[in-house]
Order: structure tokens, then C-alpha cells, then sequence
């Protein structure tokens, strides 16, 4: 087994669970390097922890990050679409944080390469918290505690640098790596799964080809495909709006399948609100798009294995991180 360690913090995840069984839908799964500027230290998670939670990041004083970030829900708001300030709404349901440490882009475009990067585009946004960076920094530089954690931790006053350096570093510190799933594989605990977890697995892995684009430990493939969610995507073409190339139409960003069951709804845009949605969607094949992802194809399931498939991604749970919410 390897892991992913941070200096000056405690924060280890697994990279290889356990020795899966290979099948030709098997993708290699990806891993990426950390950069020296993201080393983990107590005090700069702490002080991103706090300006996570605090409402004043937004033009009304209503909205933080956790807004649409909720702990109990593994960090995703069990909305449609998330609710910005004064009451408006954005095109996307909004995804979960944990294990951000390990996504090589973020967003559902796939087109940003850092979290710090995206720290900035929920602040400006103006369905979201549409604060303008130059009045948020005059307003947090008035907060004492901002400003003195600044200086000792960074060696500088508080600016858009220490925001967006602080956020990422407490959202890289959210890590759920213990399900039942990996007590299955990594601590060899048979007992973790139960027979129709263990069934559905097999099945995951096995005889559909879900692990192509949800391959474990990450359950994702960090790639921006287009699943034949539509045959037309309306006013939210995914990733064509970042490019403008139109074989970008459609993709969206493959999300990681950990704690699905607290993640609902679910897609893009948040319109299937049940796992049995979900696997009706794929079992159809999705739509007829002209860039639907040619690993999309019908498939068939009989009651039990739909059960069995259902209980296996229960077995992705792990709310273990929550100890530090309680």
C-alpha cells in the first residue's frame, strides 16, 4: 500500500487500497503530485476552516462556503442546484469536497488546476456570493483574528493570497477513506461487506463497465465526458463554455461515487434524486447525443442485481471525518 503524506499535518490517503481484480474495463487509476506550496500545517488549516464557515466571504453577510458545503452531507448541500445570495440560483448541483487533495482539475468543466484557483470563482460569482475581492479583503482585514493569523502564519497581511492559500489548505485536510468498503480491501476485514455487497462489487467491477470511469480507490477517472445526460443540454453545455470547441458539449466532469448516498440529488444540474434514477439512466444508455462517451451502452439488471449494486455503493460511506463536526 502507498500513501499520499503531508508534512506538518496528519493526513494520510491510501493511493491503493488493495490489489483489485483487473478486467479489460479497467482504467489505470490516476494519482497526483503534491506541490511543496501545499504542505499542511495545523495553523493554516484552522485559519481556512474558519473563513470556510463565516457568512461574511458573501455581499449580504447570508452565504459562506459551507452554505453549499454541508459536513453531514459529505460536503455537498442536498440541493437541485445550489442557492446563492439573495435567493439566487446557479446552473449546478454542487459536489463534494472530500478528498479534494486528490483532484488533478476542479470543477465541473475539469478546467482549473488548482483549488486556489477555484477558491476565487464562488466569492465573484454573482449568483453565488458576489463579493468583489478588493471590498472582501477591506472587510477581513477588520477581523483581528484574520488578520494576526496572517501575519504569523504567512508573514503578510491578509490578501487574496492568504484567502485562497488558507481555504484549500482546510478543504485538502477533508479525507474520508475509511468506508466499509475499504475496511473490505485495505484492512481485509470479510466481515466489513456483506454477501450482497460483496455481490454487488463483482458486479461494479466486474460485469458492467462502471469501473472505466468510477475505478477504485477513487471511484472516478477525473475525466470530463459527456454521458448522455441529454440530447440537448440546453442553456449548460459543460465543458464547451470554458473552450467553445463543440465536441466539448455535454462533458462534465466525472464525480467520485465515495458517500454517493449522502450526495443526492444527482448529475450536473441535480435532476435524477435517486440511486435507482442514476442506474435507470445508465441501464438505458443514456441518450443519443452526438458526443456521448462510447462506454455508455445499455446494459440489463435483474431485481436482485440492482439491489446488490445499490448496497455496494452504500458500502462507499464513510462519516468518519465527521468526528470533528460533533
Amino acid at each position: 500500500m502507498r500513501y499520499t503524506i503531508y508534512l506538518g499535518g496528519v493526513i494520510l490517503i491510501p493511493l491503493f487500497l488493495c490489489q483489485y481484480k483487473k478486467s479489460k474495463n479497467r482504467d489505470v487509476e490516476k494519482t497526483t503530485a503534491i506541490s511543496s506550496d501545499d504542505l499542511m500545517v495545523s495553523e493554516k488549516i484552522a485559519l481556512g476552516r474558519a473563513l470556510f464557515f463565516d457568512s461574511r466571504l458573501s455581499i449580504n453577510n447570508e452565504v459562506s462556503c459551507a452554505s453549499c458545503h454541508i459536513p453531514e452531507l459529505a460536503f455537498t448541500d442536498g440541493k437541485k442546484v445550489s442557492i446563492g445570495v439573495a435567493g439566487r440560483t446557479t446552473q449546478r448541483n454542487s459536489p463534494s469536497l472530500l478528498n479534494a487533495a486528490l483532484l488533478p482539475t476542479v470543477m465541473f468543466d475539469g478546467h482549473l488546476p488548482t483549488l486556489e484557483q477555484q477558491v476565487i470563482v464562488p466569492i465573484q460569482e454573482h449568483v453565488e456570493m458576489d463579493m468583489n475581492m478588493l471590498e472582501l479583503i477591506k472587510k477581513l482585514r477588520k477581523v483581528d483574528r484574520y488578520q494576526k493569523a496572517a501575519k504569523q502564519i504567512f508573514n503578510r497581511e491578509f490578501d487574496a493570497w492568504v484567502l485562497t492559500r488558507a481555504i484549500s489548505a482546510y478543504e485538502r485536510s477533508l479525507v474520508s477513506n475509511n468506508s466499509p468498503f475499504d475496511r473490505y480491501c485495505n484492512q481485509k476485514e470479510q466481515g466489513a461487506l456483506t454477501e450482497s455487497q460483496k455481490n454487488g462489487w463483482k458486479l461494479f467491477s466486474e460485469k458492467l463497465y462502471c469501473t472505466q470511469c468510477h475505478a477504485a480507490p477513487n471511484f472516478t477517472n477525473f475525466e470530463a465526458i459527456n454521458n448522455g445526460m441529454y440530447n440537448d443540454f440546453g442553456n449548460d453545455k459543460g465543458r464547451f463554455r470554458i473552450f467553445n470547441d463543440s465536441t466539448d458539449i455535454g462533458k462534465f466532469k466525472v464525480p467520485s461515487l465515495r458517500n454517493i448516498v449522502l450526495t443526492a440529488p444527482y448529475m450536473h444540474d441535480g435532476s435524477l434524486h435517486s440511486l435507482d434514477d442514476v442506474i435507470n439512466h445508465y441501464v438505458a444508455g443514456g441518450s443519443s447525443h452526438i458526443n456521448k462517451d462510447i462506454r455508455i451502452v445499455p446494459f440489463s439488471l435483474s431485481e436482485n442485481e440492482r439491489t446488490d449494486l445499490k448496497n455496494f455503493l452504500s458500502s462507499l460511506t464513510d462519516t468518519s471525518y465527521m468526528i470533528d463536526y460533533k
